[in-house]
């Protein structure tokens, strides 16, 4: 059976007619709108807003805003001025232009999503092996951070870390370049520590960490250490308003690792790591 249009018409006229048209709701004032976002507004952040986690403070000097600075000495008055480079198959090392590293991050893929939240360093001064440390208690104080490190390296600076070219260097220098920042790092003389560990040691224990060497070679002990893979979640949590306590224990662990970096570079170049070069191994390993 067909409709003309004349009928289909007809029949979409009676169909309109019988629904009811609803009236429109007047819009609510703007005011009333924006009084209620800055109400929720409120409500979620206050949460935030409150310290959980009880004591929050850092060790150290803040040096920038939110940007803490720790500085410690350990005596170390017999290291000679030219330490034997052959063990990493390259020229003299001389001690007064190394400067040991060591990063904190907040994971260990890499990328232009992880920064480091800590970092380490240490360098032979004045009979002293002098210990730095830079910590963000704010994620606005990284450039300030960037800026600090940069100012401990001179054109003749010779890098010293323990699997940092692969890691901390590339890192760093990706962090250099998110800020606009040229890399103090770029062109730096690097002897990274891991390869000639590795050339000495593999197959003697049952791998070459760092934590593994320190305590099989230089009989470093230890005690109530946070492992290095705990250590971003304890940044995060002290970042989301948790206290500072696991975070205290990063800086401790970073400590050390610095301090094995000194004694690493000691024993490869065929110097003595103890009796008056550095303070013994569980003395050493305390930390500030």
């Amino acid at each position: 059976m067909s409709l003309t249009l004349a009928k289909l018409q007809q029949l979409k006229r009676q169909a309109g007619a019988s629904t009811p048209q609803r009236a429109a709701s007047p819009a609510a004032p703007a005011a009333t709108d924006l009084d209620q976002l800055r109400r929720l507004l409120r409500v979620r952040a206050r949460p935030l807003a409150a310290p959980v986690g009880g004591d929050r403070s850092l060790p150290g000097t803040e040096i920038a805003r939110g940007l803490f600075l720790v500085e410690g000495f350990l005596p170390a008055p017999e290291v000679p001025e030219l330490l034997d480079g052959t063990f990493d198959r390259g020229e003299p090392i001389p001690t007064g232009e190394v400067l040991f590293f060591d990063t904190e991050t907040t994971g260990l893929a890499g990328g232009t999503g992880t920064r480091a939240f800590m970092i380490g360093a240490a360098d032979w001064c004045g009979g002293q092996l002098r210990i730095r440390q830079l910590t963000l208690a704010s994620m606005r104080a990284e450039a300030a951070m960037l800026d600090v490190f940069a100012s401990w390296l001179q054109p003749r600076s010779i890098l010293c870390s323990y699997n940092g070219k692969c890691y901390d260097a590339p890192l760093l220098a990706t962090r250099y370049r998110l800020a606009r920042r040229g890399s103090p790092l770029a062109g730096l003389r690097h002897v990274d520590l891991l390869y000639p560990t590795r050339r000495s040691y593999r197959g003697v224990y049952e791998n070459c960490r760092l934590a593994t060497i320190e305590r099989q070679v230089l009989k470093i002990v230890r005690e109530d250490d946070l492992p290095g893979s705990e250590a971003p979640a304890a940044w995060l949590s002290y970042i989301r308003g948790g206290g500072s306590g696991l975070l205290r224990r990063v800086l401790a662990h970073n400590r050390q690792d610095v301090i094995t970096l000194s004694r690493l570079l000691a024993s490869l170049s065929g110097v003595g790591t103890t009796e008056g070069l550095l303070l013994p191994a569980r003395e050493a390993g305390a930390g500030r």
